[in-house]
């Protein structure tokens, strides 16, 4: 299988193995206290890597919206990274969400056009091209387009097992 490089990939293929581990600070519940759900606020790098301990191979489910690196400017991140960037900072997240997921677990990643075939071939070296489930379309405009019958008006979201033969 032909490996995806880039310029920073050696470091960002390593950086999940030295990511430090760190305590979660417990604070006053929020909401229902029978809850089992957790709300980590800081660097998603540093809270995956936390998680691990306590919930490595046990997680069913995982959604993640990551930055579509549309060149837009929003509030809480930054949607301008140049690509290399954006591949260095996927890979390490991927890889740590891999050994959270349970061998009957799997990943749902919404992304568009812009980063959806390198996301794509990057999940196929993470968890195994054979993992792959579906690349399914969904439809984010609905207002008709006249201009063509090929239009942009659809998202993807990436499916993939942790093991497709146990999913």
């Amino acid at each position: 299988m032909p490996d995806l490089t880039w310029l920073g990939d050696r470091k960002a293929r390593l950086a999940a193995r030295h990511v430090p581990y760190r305590l979660l600070e417990a604070v006053d519940r929020i909401g229902d206290a029978a809850s089992e759900n957790l709300l980590i606020q800081g660097d998603n790098l540093d809270a995956l890597k936390s998680l691990l301990p306590l919930y490595a191979g046990r997680v069913k489910c995982v959604f993640i919206d990551p930055p579509y690196n549309t060149k837009s400017a929003f509030e809480h991140y930054d949607d301008n990274l140049e690509h290399s960037q954006w591949l260095s900072m996927i890979y390490p997240r991927l890889v740590l969400l891999r050994d959270l997921l349970a061998e009957d677990g799997s990943i749902w990643v919404t992304i568009d056009d812009n980063e959806a075939h390198y996301l794509k071939i990057i999940m196929d070296e993470v968890f195994g091209r054979g993992n792959f489930v579906a690349d399914i379309a969904w439809q984010k405009a609905f207002a008709k387009k006249n201009k063509a019958l090929i239009s942009g008006s659809h998202d993807h979201l990436l499916v993939v097992a942790k093991n497709v033969e146990r999913w």
